[in-house]
């Protein structure tokens, strides 16, 4: 616990650090394209198409999702998880690939995963307005349930922030942990219910998936963006798991970055 509170405040003295830090890391990572930072919503939406035209025109021919048409029920899942994607991605590797530039400035290194997170967060902001945009088109205007939308985007947050401390720390040791996420990321799209629907599965191997903290949070959005219901509540031992599940991985992820963070140089 001692481990966590002093991430925590860390976070807390450099929070406008983390902020500065992430807007060089969104425009830098874009320098060297005529488009620019064009390219963070371009690509996402040429993925979209492609995977509504694959699995809503091809797989399941335009059948709904539980009254719901096809590509509003994928859009307002998938853009979650271009974000978790990068975020897990660009997180695992933030300490090791700067290290040799910012051990000789004087920051905490727990902050590194954090404002590289923060990074793909302003590519996700852009991406969820031009969602709302096209869903309010197709007919899915914003209602109260679009409120909870704050929650999530805080849970997402807090979600990323304990597992990028774990594999940021990991892979500095390890570099191999590297390649291991990278494959997980790519079931993980599979194995949670962004592309296809879960109605046809038994419910022992629905409650498996939802061991997945991703489900959680894809199902949430999906609930404040499609109008729903209130997905926290409704869902509210769901909620409890989930948190527990995050708190533990900070836990988990505090000890083990302040117990190696002082040798990250050394193992360089």
């Amino acid at each position: 616990m001692r481990s966590l509170l002093q991430i925590m405040k860390d976070h807390i003295r450099n929070f406008y650090l983390i902020i500065r830090l992430s807007v060089f890391e969104l425009k830098s990572s874009s320098n060297n394209l005529y488009l620019g930072m064009l390219w963070e919503v371009i690509n996402p939406l040429i993925l979209i198409g492609i995977y509504w035209f694959v699995f809503g025109m091809g797989i399941r021919g335009g059948e709904e999702v539980e009254g719901i048409e096809y590509f509003p029920w994928m859009l307002s899942g998938i853009i979650v998880w271009f974000f978790i994607s990068q975020a897990l991605l660009q997180g695992s590797k933030s300490i090791y690939s700067r290290i040799r530039i910012i051990s000789k400035m004087n920051f905490p290194m727990s902050v590194i995963p954090s404002f590289v997170i923060t990074s793909r967060f302003y590519q996700h902001l852009i991406l969820l307005g031009i969602t709302i945009i096209i869903l309010a088109f197709s007919g899915y205007t914003p209602t109260v349930y679009s409120f909870q939308l704050l929650y999530f985007m805080a849970a997402n947050f807090a979600f990323l922030i304990s597992i990028s401390l774990i594999t940021s720390t990991l892979a500095t040791i390890i570099r191999d942990i590297q390649m291991v996420v990278q494959s997980v990321v790519r079931v993980l799209l599979y194995l949670t219910p962004i592309l296809w629907t879960t109605d046809k599965l038994p419910a022992a191997i629905r409650g498996v998936l939802k061991v997945n903290p991703i489900y959680y949070i894809v199902e949430g959005y999906r609930s404040a963006l499609l109008g729903t219901n209130w997905y926290f509540i409704d869902h509210f031992l769901y909620t409890a798991y989930f948190w527990g599940l995050v708190l533990a991985l900070l836990l988990i992820g505090s000890v083990l970055h302040m117990k190696f963070s002082q040798r990250f140089v050394d193992l360089l």
